[in-house]
């Protein structure tokens, strides 16, 4: 069997490496490398010929073959389906999926009778796999288990970026990496066993302002707090390796801390989780290894409190969770001492909390952190920009993904903070930063539309903006202002495919029942005019109609209308 595996992966492997190069093009959001297993097994289980594809193996393939195959249940529940599709539709752009295959319509049709399915046995897999781990490689900072009370928070409101930049600017341990780096200066060799030799810690030490410790033996044995800084430092991107054996700073390192407070938050990001540094490190690795995650603990627990925690109080409580999670979690506290100190010693020293008396507290900078610490874990929170920081196009995204109750709250409270016309002229910025976008751009009108006289200065000045000219156009003449251009057939036709593109996103059924309201002969004809609309979807409209339309002579109407927008 693994002779006829290693055959079929090398037959596969040109036909695969093509399809991800169509795939960053032409389905970007899909994972390409998601396909492979589903690809090799379909080769070796179904079907010689890589080509051919029925409904029934691909159901198959993906109910009974992929559950015994599939290395992360996860990522197959929320990828693997995206992918397949994208990749039978690469097979039937490009002319490979041979005759004999039933159509591709039809294979999407069966993805999509599949799906419930196939995702429910992904996550029984998924619990099975949970549930024979009994928590091992668990440890204090897992966020995983918090999930639902992170997901029950009330609206977290993120502060401004100037004010985290400002607060990012005064962290005391990138300065520290930044002096320790411009110590290193343009190319330093570095030992083997030991980085620097014991003369050149005292020189790094001083230089980053950290005190030398009395010791009979090597003084680059303890110094954590040193090496701790030193990798700070090649995170933040101010030290790099070099070659031959070096190290060098980078150039703009002494600059730190920058001017700009783009420049900053991207520095500080960079160097985000070395939150992890500040666990604490004893002489025996095992009772190590049993407090790691200490202090992402510390951060997701105040975040849970609302922000503060009396020390005292959280010690108790990773205390015991060191003890229920690891047979050696008790010894290991005790060895500790006060584990806690060099956690909340890290946090402050990069910003993220700040200690008053016998309370610690999260800073706003902090509370940044721990969401995107969340948000990497793809873990559920419901944290916003504050509404007196969100541009119009953070409002505008937000709103997209939001219960319509809630939307308009958010609207409503960011227009309050602004007269209406220059309410206007943000929304519609907003939507000319991406021409492809077209949910923000008819949010953007929908909101603009309601603010009457006041928005006329920014319609006109949109005008000239074609994926903006039909909406401005429209509400001009609506509110009859002299001099307005009439709305065009083409600007109503600007609008179809604007709204056509919103319902393509929202899934095949949707899109197809979309098409049915507008009725059989409406949609042909529309067919023969909106391919010379210079949309940048339609194309990809046009497809998405030959394939999927239940009316034969419409998918090919469709088929023939994308020839000649391939052609103009």
């Amino acid at each position: 069997m693994t002779d006829r595996i290693e055959v079929a992966a090398t037959e596969l492997r040109p036909l695969l490496e093509e399809f991800i190069m169509w795939a960053r093009t032409n389905a970007p959001d899909s994972d390409p490398e998601l396909v492979g297993p589903a690809a090799l097994w379909h080769r070796l289980a179904f079907s010689p010929d890589l080509g051919t594809w029925k409904r029934s193996d691909l159901r198959n393939l993906l109910l009974e073959r992929m559950p015994k195959v599939v290395e992360d249940p996860d990522a197959a529940a929320d990828g693997m389906l995206p992918a397949v599709d994208a990749y039978l539709t690469f097979l039937s752009q490009t002319g490979r999926l041979a005759k004999g295959s039933d159509s591709l319509a039809d294979l999407q049709a069966e993805l999509d009778d599949v799906e419930d399915e196939f995702v429910d046995l992904m996550e029984e897999l998924l619990e099975d796999s949970e549930d024979g781990d009994d928590d091992e490689g668990a440890d204090l900072g897992d966020l995983e288990p918090f999930a639902d009370r992170l997901a029950a928070l009330d609206t977290i409101r993120l502060r401004p970026d100037v004010e985290l930049a400002a607060a990012a600017r005064r962290a005391p341990l990138i300065a520290q990496a930044r002096d320790l780096a411009v110590w290193v200066g343009p190319g330093r060799r570095v030992g083997e066993e030991t980085l620097l030799t014991d003369a050149e810690v005292e020189e790094a030490l001083a230089a980053a302002g950290l005190p030398r410790p009395e010791t009979d033996g090597p003084l680059s044995d303890v110094v954590p707090q040193l090496w701790n800084v030193w990798n700070l430092a090649v995170d933040l991107e101010f030290l790099e390796p070099g070659e031959g054996g070096t190290v060098a700073v980078q150039d703009d390192t002494a600059e730190w801390p920058f001017d700009d407070d783009e420049d900053v938050l991207d520095a500080w990001m960079l160097g985000l989780h070395s939150v992890d540094y500040g666990d604490p490190e004893l002489d025996d690795e095992d009772l190590t290894m049993a407090l790691t995650g200490l202090t992402r603990g510390v951060l997701v627990r105040l975040l849970l409190a609302g922000g503060s925690r009396d020390r005292d109080e959280l010690a108790r409580e990773l205390s015991e969770a060191a003890t229920e999670l690891d047979e050696l979690g008790s010894d290991a506290w005790e060895a500790a001492g006060d584990p806690l100190a060099p956690a909340i010693d890290w946090l402050a020293g990069y910003g993220m909390v700040e200690v008053d008396g016998s309370t610690v507290s999260l800073t706003p900078l902090g509370t940044e952190g721990v969401i995107h610490l969340i948000d990497d874990a793809d873990i559920e929170i419901d944290a916003r920009p504050a509404i007196e920081s969100m541009t119009a196009h953070e409002l505008l995204a937000l709103s997209a993904e939001l219960p319509e109750d809630e939307a308009d709250a958010e609207l409503s409270a960011w227009m309050q903070l602004r007269e209406p016309g220059r309410a206007a002229t943000e929304l519609l910025e907003a939507a000319a930063q991406d021409e492809s976008d077209a949910l923000i751009r008819v949010q953007a009108a929908s909101v603009v539309g309601t603010l009457g006289e006041a928005a006329v200065p920014a319609w006109a000045a949109v005008l000239d903006q074609p994926s903006l000219r039909p909406y401005a156009a429209t509400h001009l003449s609506q509110l009859g202002v002299e001099g307005a251009p009439e709305p065009t057939q083409d600007d109503t036709h600007w609008l179809i495919l604007d709204m056509w593109t919103i319902s393509a996103g929202m899934g095949r059924s949707e899109f197809v029942s979309s098409l049915r309201d507008i009725g059989d002969d409406m949609v042909k004809g529309l067919l023969e005019v909106v391919w010379k609309i210079p949309h940048a979807h339609v194309e990809e409209l046009l497809d998405l109609i030959s394939q999927v339309h239940p009316d034969k002579q419409i998918a090919k109407t469709a088929r023939r209308a994308l020839f000649k927008a391939r052609s103009a």
